[in-house]
C-alpha cells in the first residue's frame, strides 16, 4: 500500500501542519477546506512556518520552496479522489466526521486508506459510516504538528495490518515517531492527560491550591514542562471539556465526571487561550 498522494481535509492549525509535514517529507499533498479563504489561510500559515525553519537553518531555502510546490489546494473535496491516504481534520464533531468520511468512500478509489485525526471520537463510529472500515485508522498528530514528534496511530476494531503498517510508515516518513493502540474512549493520550488535568481543576475548585501553586508543583515536583492549568487554557477548556464527556460517557464511570468548575467557565466563555481568559488571563 504505497503512499505517494496525500489529502487533507480542512486547512486550519492541525490540518495546515499536517499538510507541511507530508509535504516536507516528499508527499505529493492536496489540502482542502470549504471556503477558499480557509486555504489560502492555512498556506500562508504554512510559508511562515517554513520561512522561520529557514532562518533558524533547519532547512534550506530550495528545501521550503520544493515543499510549497508540492501543495495545492482546493475547496472540493472531490480533490481527494486520487490520493492514496486521506487525513480528515475537522472540528470534532462526529456528525460532520461521518458525513465527511460517507462522502469520501464514495469518492475515492478503492483502496484509498481514511485517516482521521480526532483526539477522542470514537474509530469504530468513523468507520461505520463507510464501507471500508478495513481502511480507516486514527492518525492522532499532536499540537504544534510540525514540532511535536509523536503521532497517536488508532486501530479500529476492523482495521487491517496492511492499513496501520502503511500509516506508520507515513508517519515515519514525516520524522514523526508512530505509537499505536487500540480504539477506546479517549485513546491513550486523553484518557490520561485529561483526567489529570480534571484533577487539578477539582483540587483547585476544592480550594487546595491557587493555580500558580498547581502548575508550580507539577513543573518543578514531576518535570512537567507546563503546568495542567496552563496545559488546560493552552488545550482550550471547551475542549478539555468535550473530551471529559467522552471519556465519562464511553466508559460510564463517574471517576471521569468533568469538574463543575470546568463545566461554569466554559458556559460563561472562559476557554483560555483562544478567548483571552481561563484558569489565567492572556
Amino acid at each position: 500500500m504505497a503512499v505517494e498522494h496525500i489529502a487533507i481535509i480542512g486547512a486550519g492549525q492541525m490540518g495546515n501542519g499536517i499538510a507541511q509535514v507530508s509535504a516536507c517529507a516528499g508527499y505529493k499533498v492536496t489540502m482542502i477546506d470549504i471556503k477558499e479563504e480557509f486555504v489560502d489561510r492555512g498556506m500562508e500559515t504554512i510559508k511562515k512556518s517554513l520561512t522561520k525553519l529557514v532562518s533558524k537553518g533547519r532547512m534550506s531555502e530550495k528545501e521550503a520552496e520544493l515543499a510549497i510546490s508540492r501543495i495545492s489546494t482546493s475547496t472540493e473535496n472531490s480533490s481527494a479522489s486520487d490520493a492514496d491516504l486521506v487525513v480528515e481534520a475537522i472540528p470534532e464533531v462526529l456528525s460532520y466526521k461521518t458525513a465527511l468520511f460517507q462522502q469520501l468512500d464514495d469518492l475515492c478509489k478503492p483502496e484509498t486508506i481514511l485517516a482521521t485525526n480526532t483526539s477522542s471520537i470514537s474509530i469504530d463510529s468513523i468507520a461505520a459510516s463507510t464501507n471500508r472500515p478495513e481502511k480507516v485508522i486514527g492518525m492522532h498528530f499532536m499540537n504544534p504538528v510540525p514540532i511535536m514528534k509523536l503521532v497517536e496511530i488508532i486501530n479500529g476494531s476492523n482495521t487491517s495490518e496492511e492499513v496501520n503498517s502503511a500509516v506508520v510508515n507515513a508517519a515515519e516518513k514525516m520524522g514523526k515517531t508512530a505509537l499505536s493502540c487500540n480504539d477506546s474512549p479517549g485513546f491513550v493520550s486523553n484518557r490520561i492527560l485529561c483526567p489529570m488535568i480534571n484533577e487539578a481543576i477539582l483540587a483547585f475548585e476544592e480550594g487546595v491550591a491557587e493555580p500558580e501553586a498547581i502548575d508550580g508543583i507539577m513543573k518543578l515536583g514531576m518535570n512537567h514542562p507546563i503546568g495542567p492549568l496552563a496545559l488546560s487554557d493552552l488545550i482550550g477548556n471547551d475542549t478539555v471539556l468535550h473530551i471529559m464527556n467522552v471519556l465519562h460517557e464511553g466508559f460510564g464511570d463517574d471517576k471521569y465526571a468533568p469538574s463543575e468548575l470546568l463545566i461554569k467557565m466554559v458556559e460563561e466563555g472562559k476557554l483560555g487561550r483562544k478567548s483571552g481568559e481561563g484558569f489565567y488571563k492572556y
